[in-house]
């Protein structure tokens, strides 16, 4: 099964709608989406506006593969469960965001081990054909490193 995710504050009808058509060509895959405030309906795949943070991580751990926008809580979900991930990053150029930083954030992630950037709608399927070999990359904790809460909680203390 594949999963997509936009996050739960913006639509973003562009990743919906390229998913929708792959998924219309193989009708042999299962694809779910989690689509938030769309105006596109998919056609070819199940999906449903908004779910809970609980149902998207089951979702997400039942995926084979997962789609996103280049929203970090999906992203670091994904890194978590050791599922790769395809993200898409919003264009604030095309109304679909407030600024440009889904784009930073896919150049900062897209030499990443188990992160696959589909930087337009057009690679999507290129990227989906290839989901048996896409790996996940590797582990990440669900806390933080025990050094990086010792720096930080020094800092805190420092400007106290």
């Amino acid at each position: 099964m594949i999963f997509a995710t936009v996050g739960t504050q913006l639509a973003f009808d562009r990743m919906i709608s390229a998913l929708d058509d792959w998924a219309g060509r193989n009708q042999d895959v299962v694809v779910y989406a989690q689509t938030g405030p769309a105006e596109y309906m998919p056609q070819h795949m199940g999906f449903a506006d908004f779910l809970a943070p609980g149902k998207v991580t089951d979702y997400m751990r039942e995926a084979e593969l997962i789609v996103s926008h280049a929203g970090m809580g999906s992203i670091i979900t994904a890194m978590y469960l050791r599922k790769p991930v395809i993200i898409m990053p919003r264009k604030a150029s095309l109304g679909e965001h407030r600024n440009e930083h889904q784009m930073a954030t896919a150049k900062w992630l897209a030499n990443r081990k188990g992160i696959i950037v589909a930087w337009e709608a057009s690679d999507l399927p290129r990227l989906l054909d290839r989901r048996a070999q896409l790996e996940s990359g590797p582990a990440i904790s669900e806390v933080a490193d025990g050094a990086l809460v010792k720096k930080l909680s020094r800092y805190i203390q420092s400007l106290q």
